[in-house]
């Protein structure tokens, strides 16, 4: 059984701001990073996903988020300085020894990355974080799981943005000690629907849809994933 953090309690959490161990802006808001990583997976697509996302999240809760988020490269210590990490790709994601402990240790010390298969991703993805974590396996999340039920209601889980091969959306997390410190979205493409209207001209409804579960996934994280 899981625990939901009530609504009117989630608000004052983040009207008086956070506290990441480890990733602590000086800053009264804050930045996401948007993860850079070789191997060719373009991980640069869909460049007005993340900032549209900040956008949404602060018209329905009070955050600071600085909706210019930084492109942070996955070996870089520069990464702890953010709460909240973003990637996504399509294709194939390299990473040595050096930069699979440099985000071992982020996310062992308070960091949270998010992951969405915008298609193909998801046998590189599971290769990579695999090297980060050996003795770790990407566990079904059930729908009561708090992550679909932060500010916006999914009690069926996560909605499907955009159809590929027919397969129901579904996610994935590795917890550390209890929290929830990756999360990992397939046959989804929330990240598609967070983009500019005119990239992928998906209907206003799922647009928000998709705007929501992000909004979702930023607070939940935000909030300690537990």
């Amino acid at each position: 059984m899981y625990s939901k953090t009530p609504k009117y309690v989630l608000l004052i959490i983040l009207a008086v701001g956070f506290s990441f161990p480890a990733t602590a802006q000086d800053s009264g808001s804050f930045n996401l990073a948007r993860i850079q990583y070789r191997g060719g997976g373009d991980w640069y697509n869909d460049p007005s996903a993340l900032r549209n996302l900040a956008e949404f999240a602060q018209q329905h809760v009070p955050i600071a988020i600085n909706p210019e988020y930084d492109d942070v490269d996955i070996g870089s210590p520069d990464l702890f300085n953010y709460p909240f990490a973003f990637l996504t790709g399509h294709g194939t994601i390299t990473i040595n020894q050096a930069e699979a402990s440099n985000l071992r240790t982020y996310l062992q010390n308070g960091g949270f990355l998010y992951v969405d298969d915008d298609y193909g991703l998801d046998e590189h993805f599971r290769k990579m974080i695999k090297k980060v974590f050996p003795n770790e396996d990407l566990i079904e999340l059930p729908f009561e799981h708090p992550i679909y039920h932060q500010v916006f209601e999914f009690p069926d889980g996560l909605p499907k943005i955009h159809e590929h091969d027919g397969k129901a959306p579904r996610g994935f997390g590795i917890f550390l000690e209890g929290r929830l410190a990756v999360f990992y979205t397939y046959e989804t493409n929330l990240g598609d629907g967070w983009t500019n209207p005119e990239v992928h001209k998906d209907p206003a409804a799922v647009r928000e849809k998709a705007l929501q579960m992000g909004t979702n996934i930023l607070i939940f994280a935000l909030t300690n994933g537990r």
